[in-house]
């Protein structure tokens, strides 16, 4: 039987290495590739030949495919050892070379946005399986400018945004954190230092968030600064020039959600607030603490310190996702036969945990650092579960693979609770079972309401940084969303005015994170349903994931019976956790 130990992946399937012939003959194909697609841009024309336009779609695709399999391989390289300075040069050459790309082939996105309805339509009835993703294109021709503006917003991101981004990644992943554990001075990573704070040690809790705030507080003005240059950035392309309505309707529009739905999802998550806040007067109460710390919101609520081989986690894993279909469990045991996983825990190694898909044709690459923990093993299961939603839609083309921000979190949220059904029918330890069910909740909230009002935050920031506001009104801001989310329930000590400088999604990817809310919002609508229904519900859950990105987020839900313009739909999710602390309440 095979035994799993954590390692680093392989990424030879991508490449043999930075300095591979092949990827100097891929990039070379690229470029004929896209000489040959420029050769159609004469032939462009509301009567253009169909098999021409299908021909030129090809090329395209084909080299998209090859485009994401270089961009991929660059991107795993710098995050296995972010201060690898020849990763970091390649992959700042990918990020050219794949700008350049575009300005030559973005000519063929303007000229299909510029034909009429009438005109389009001749194409899209003959596009097959590439109709949706000419539809999305020409959703934004209301904020396409010249081609002669498009090439040179491409042009200066390179040198621009894109090396602010990067130059926040490789500072800050470049942190050593030094704690006293034990009695010893310890020098950590970002990601062994996180394991501290669901210590039983209240006093190492509060050492672990002291020092992450104290580094990322000593750069803050730098840090601060950089975030201001990237949302002053986005303002003058997103809002002054394209003229998108909101700085968030620009990701709602990426996302494929009207802005209605998620200002909906937006005010029922404030107007939910209390839940989470009887959850931490609940869980002080069991810690025998008057009111909880900011310190103490991931504190295990029993002495429990039980760990778990990695052997022992990756087929816990395993058998849930086999157990609810074999199909699924055989999916996710492809990411490890095929060696396409990080786990083990080393010096600048990317912190935090992903899921890399680019190319359908090759097996999505997972990323995580295992601690022993059960947050480990649910994290685990949660990167299988994006594993696993793009292995289901590998059959689409490379446009309509990937789906879109919120339903990406379906399947690994709905990965996590079959785990945690799993690892509560193994354990026997009550201490354990018990922070296992406090964990739920806790997920819950680091999911769904504290994305929430790192959304509302993003919102409120990018209009303060309009007006040139400092980097010390913007902590003060944060500090007053913090409040108004934890209001009496928890104690906020004043080094969590840095936080938001240290969550890497609002610098790179501006409103990313109300995408983690609706997934798990939608999932434990589905959970709950799946837990009615049985085996009959298993067809259509699979179908949602096997969809990808083919049809817009409305359609691929509406199939299964979900309206997210409904307040109530929302609140569905808010009421099973409501309904999970009732329980918790009981014991």
């Amino acid at each position: 039987m095979t035994e799993y130990i954590p390692s680093s992946w392989n990424l030879g399937d991508l490449f043999p290495g930075l300095k591979s012939n092949e990827i100097d003959q891929s990039l070379k194909l690229i470029e004929e590739k896209t000489e040959e697609f420029k050769n159609y841009r004469d032939k462009l024309s509301s009567d253009m030949d169909l098999h021409d336009f299908m021909n030129l779609l090809k090329i395209r695709e084909k080299t998209s495919r090859l485009a994401g399999r270089i961009g991929q391989f660059a991107s795993l390289s710098f995050s296995e050892n972010t201060q690898n300075q020849e990763a970091q040069t390649f992959q700042a050459k990918v990020q050219g070379f794949m700008a350049k790309i575009q300005n030559d082939t973005m000519f063929f996105d303007l000229w299909f946005k510029e034909l009429s309805d009438e005109e389009a339509r001749r194409f899209l009835d003959s596009a097959g399986e590439y109709e949706y993703f000419l539809t999305e294109i020409r959703k934004f021709k209301p904020f396409t400018l010249s081609e002669a503006e498009e090439r040179i917003i491409n042009t200066k991101n390179v040198t621009g945004v894109t090396s602010i981004r990067r130059l926040y990644s490789t500072i800050t992943n470049k942190y050593k954190f030094n704690v006293e554990v034990n009695g010893e001075l310890k020098k950590m990573s970002r990601g062994e230092l996180m394991s501290l704070v669901e210590s039983t040690d209240p006093d190492l809790r509060a050492r672990a968030y002291q020092e992450l705030y104290k580094v990322f507080g000593e750069d803050g003005s730098l840090l601060g600064q950089m975030y201001q240059s990237i949302v002053k950035d986005f303002g003058n392309e997103k809002i002054d020039m394209r003229g998108y309505s909101t700085p968030i309707s620009w990701r709602n529009l990426n996302n494929g959600i009207p802005d209605t739905a998620i200002n909906t999802l937006l005010e029922v998550s404030k107007e939910n607030t209390d839940i989470f806040q009887r959850y931490f007067k609940l869980k002080a109460k069991l810690l025998r603490m008057d009111k909880l710390r900011r310190y103490d919101i991931y504190a295990p609520v029993s002495e429990a310190s039980k760990e778990y081989d990695f052997d022992y986690a990756v087929k816990l894993v395993l058998n849930s996702f086999v157990e609810f279909n074999p199909k699924v469990g055989n999916l996710a045991k492809r990411i490890f036969d095929e060696k396409h996983i990080d786990s083990e825990v080393r010096p600048n190694k990317r912190s935090g945990a992903f899921c890399s898909s680019a190319d359908p044709a090759i097996s999505p690459f997972v990323h995580v650092s295992y601690n022993k923990k059960v947050s480990d093993i649910t994290t685990l299961a949660h990167e299988l579960g994006h594993a696993i939603h793009a292995m289901l839609a590998e059959h689409h083309n490379v446009f309509n693979f990937h789906s879109t921000l919120p339903l990406a979190e379906t399947a690994s949220t709905f990965s996590e609770l079959l785990l945690v059904d799993k690892l509560l029918e193994e354990e026997s330890d009550e201490d354990v079972i018990k922070n296992i069910l406090f964990q739920q909740i806790s997920d819950s909230y680091a999911t769904i309401m504290r994305q929430i009002f790192f959304a509302l935050f993003e919102v409120e920031a990018h209009s303060m940084i309009k007006n040139d506001a400092s980097v010390e009104e913007l902590n003060t801001a944060y500090m007053k969303n913090l409040s108004l989310h934890f209001g009496d329930s928890v104690e906020i000590s004043d080094e969590f005015k840095w936080e938001w400088i240290s969550i890497p999604h609002i610098y790179v990817y501006p409103f990313y994170v109300y995408a983690y809310s609706f997934g798990k919002l939608l999932v434990l609508s589905l959970y709950k349903q799946f837990k009615k229904e049985g085996q009959s519900f298993i067809s259509p859950y699979l179908e949602i994931l096997s969809s990808g990105g083919s049809a817009s987020p409305v359609d691929i839900l509406g199939k299964a019976g979900v309206d997210i313009h409904k307040p109530e739909f929302w609140q569905g999710g808010f009421d099973v956790i409501s309904e999970q602390i009732s329980q918790l309440e009981k014991l």
